[in-house]
């Protein structure tokens, strides 16, 4: 990918698929097709527990985040972690087995 703003060009980044998806490093716009995909990759390795960091912030990202899962029929639940786990800045899903 070529960013025409600054001519750098930018190389894909492998993510470990360990249950934790930490989305401060992504531009919001990719989440809606970054997600999917990353919860399908849990699934192959057997991870059906996931925590998917939106932070605090405003909301919009978890709102995002939230609208996605929404529509998976791969998800069985989601929450909103509990203090131990990121609080309201983060969301748990189960995934279907």
């Amino acid at each position: 990918m070529n960013d025409e703003d600054n001519g750098q060009d930018f190389e894909p980044v492998e993510l470990p698929i360990d249950g934790i998806l930490d989305l401060h490093a992504f531009n919001p716009g990719d989440v809606k097709d970054l997600l999917p995909h990353y919860l399908e990759e849990c699934k192959t390795m057997g991870i059906f527990e996931v925590r998917v960091i939106h932070g605090k912030g405003s909301g919009t990202l978890r709102k995002t985040v939230h609208a996605v899962l929404d529509r998976l029929p791969g998800v069985a639940s989601y929450k909103l972690a509990g203090w131990d786990a990121g609080g309201w800045g983060a969301t748990l899903v189960k995934l279907k087995t």
